[in-house]
């Protein structure tokens, strides 16, 4: 599933927005994020690896690699 699908669904589930997602990932990176450039990241599959655990810190979930064997 690409990253914009996962985002928006988790969005949803935690009953966020894109804006507020953008003001709470300023506020864990210290970097600006505004509604605007972080919808288009997500639109554009262009987040880093950094960004997209930051986000699910976020939204309180963990990213999980499994052995495919």
């Amino acid at each position: 599933m690409p990253a914009k699908d996962t985002v928006k669904i988790l969005l949803y589930k935690r009953g966020l927005t894109i804006k507020k997602l953008a003001e709470k990932l300023t506020e864990a990176t210290g970097h600006k994020y505004t509604r605007t450039s972080l919808s288009n990241k997500i639109s554009r599959s262009s987040l880093r690896f950094d960004e997209m655990e930051a986000i699910a810190k976020i939204l309180e979930y963990k990213i999980v690699f499994e052995d495919l064997y």
